[in-house]
């Protein structure tokens, strides 16, 4: 695939959309890497499609019900809690 697969206006479109500002050097090398990244996608042509069903198998162990903690239970070593919830850490 050749680098003017994705062009430059395409480029700085997408920037647009995802509210990036790019200076020209980035957009070029921003094509070039789209490029590529397409370039390998088509190279999932080559592969050979498989004519037959896979066999799967079901690895996971079935769902069991059982009694879970009360609410006390659940929060006796909580470091902290209010209100009967964990209380985290604020996020700034």
């Amino acid at each position: 695939m050749s680098d003017d697969a994705v062009s430059p206006e395409e480029v700085r479109h997408v920037a647009g959309l995802a509210r990036v500002d790019l200076d020209d050097d980035e957009v070029d090398r921003f094509a070039r890497q789209f490029a590529d990244i397409l370039e390998y996608f088509e190279t999932l042509d080559e592969v050979p499609e498989v004519d037959r069903e896979a066999d799967l198998t079901n690895v996971m162990r079935p769902d069991e019900e059982r009694d879970s903690l009360d609410r006390e239970a659940a929060l006796e070593n909580a470091s902290e809690s209010e209100d009967g919830y964990f209380k985290g850490p604020n996020v700034s």
